[in-house]
């Protein structure tokens, strides 16, 4: 009788003392193509998703879970979210609805604590194989193949979202930085003739690394080029520095990859090769590359010989590292540590508008020069034609490719410098033309 008493004291000892989770806090990260949620809660938690329609909502169940906050809501630019609601549920159990524009797939994991977040659930919502996505590239490859495309150069802001990458002695976050460099870079590039610059982070969310290579790829890009503010544990440490893939650095890389199977940066989407087999991981990761790799070392090159105008390098030589996200096999790929967020002089530069504009116009000078000895086939540059737009002339054009007017002049068989707006002249690739 004892034992059965002392039984049943346990089993209520247990149920009474049970620890509920609790949700102390929500973010939600709106990108072009997905919306994450993250609920920072105290431990792991039982959770189900349900999808409903009519109208269109997912539901999620969490076993013995209770929340301290008031749940944030969407913004109305969120393509998929159109708010977010709770209630109890079975007195211990908390339901959370999130009412939805349209219908979507979803994906649900949780992350063990790092340095900077405790247990999280994360949401992400999307849409696969969108229509959208196939129109816009059946109009670019209608488009380009009518007429000689530009030159595309992917620019990829480091981080984002979740995780914030480096931060600075003011707490300046290395993902905000390094999106304000790319924008500027944007910029610049797309107002360079037969060039055309495509971001692949627009904003403040979360994006794999192989969705990074991937986006670069759906835009048909000629180079991608990641941009990154570098972090020591010593302040005084300053520069900047280009990398490229290292052949044997990038192959124990893919060998860690699959052995482990994750990427640690991708450590906070929850990626995973774990559905992959040991082929298909290889293929991913493939690194017989060498045109690509000898581009990229090219351009890196010119890039920091652009950088040293503008500042301290770091390294005055193009380094090699095996970052996975240099790894596509099929577009030339460099990755730029701008500057040392940690050091507190570099942390203020970074935030000069005037410094970020001057690094960007340094880093076109690299890009500029490559692409005017190496442009790829079928491309403006590479046909070396121009359409003389409105305001310029002879003279200014030739500044611009770096050849004298008179070789110009020369190569067209132009009796003067008149030209006329809409007129379209030949570029000889060097003044010996």
């Amino acid at each position: 009788m004892r034992f059965i008493l002392l039984n049943i004291f346990i089993f209520f000892s247990s149920s009474i003392f049970a620890e509920t989770v609790t949700i102390n806090n929500v973010r939600v990260w709106a990108a072009p193509d997905s919306t994450r949620i993250v609920f920072d809660i105290s431990g792991p938690v039982k959770h189900k998703l349900t999808q409903l329609s009519a109208p269109y909502r997912t539901v999620i169940d969490l076993k013995e879970t209770s929340m301290t906050k008031k749940l944030i809501q969407p913004g109305s630019a969120d393509k998929y979210l159109q708010a977010i609601r709770s209630a109890t549920r079975n007195q211990d159990d908390l339901r959370i609805v999130f009412d939805l524009k349209k219908i979507v797939q979803y994906k649900t994991f949780q992350l063990k604590p790092n340095k900077k977040y405790g247990h999280r659930l994360v949401v992400d919502l999307y849409e696969s194989d969108s229509e959208e996505t196939k129109r816009n590239n059946a109009q670019q490859e209608t488009t380009a193949s009518k007429r000689a495309r530009d030159v595309i150069v992917a620019i990829d802001a480091g981080h984002g979202g979740e995780d914030p990458g480096a931060e600075g002695p003011s707490g300046v976050y290395e993902k905000n930085v390094v999106l304000k460099i790319s924008q500027e870079l944007v910029d610049i590039i797309n107002k360079e003739h037969g060039m055309r610059a495509v971001m692949i982070r627009k904003g403040d969310y979360y994006m794999s690394l192989r969705k990074r290579i991937n986006k670069a790829r759906e835009y048909k890009a000629d180079l991608f080029m990641s941009v990154h503010a570098d972090a020591f544990r010593d302040p005084k440490v300053q520069g900047s520095s280009v990398y490229v893939l290292s052949k044997r650095g990038a192959s124990s890389e893919a060998a860690k990859w699959i052995a482990e199977s994750e990427n640690a940066s991708d450590l906070i989407g929850g990626v995973s090769l774990d559905n992959k087999d040991d082929v298909l991981a290889s293929v991913l990761l493939d690194l017989s590359q060498t045109a690509s790799l000898e581009a990229s070392i090219d351009i890196a090159d010119r890039v920091l010989k652009g950088l040293k105008s503008v500042g301290k390098v770091h390294k005055r030589t193009v380094q090699s590292a095996g970052f996975a996200v240099l790894k596509s096999p099929d577009i030339p790929s460099i990755l730029i540590e701008t500057a040392f967020i940690s050091n507190p002089s570099e942390e203020r530069k970074l935030l000069s508008k005037k410094h970020r504009t001057n690094m960007a116009n340094a880093i076109m000078v690299g890009l500029r020069g490559y692409f005017r000895d190496f442009a790829p086939e079928g491309t403006v540059l590479a046909s070396r034609k121009h359409i003389i737009g409105y305001g310029e002339t002879l003279s200014t054009i030739a500044q611009h490719y770096q050849i004298s007017t008179d070789t110009l002049r020369r190569h067209n068989d132009l009796k003067g410098d008149l030209v006329r707006t809409g007129q379209t002249i030949s570029i000889p690739k060097s003044s010996g033309t």
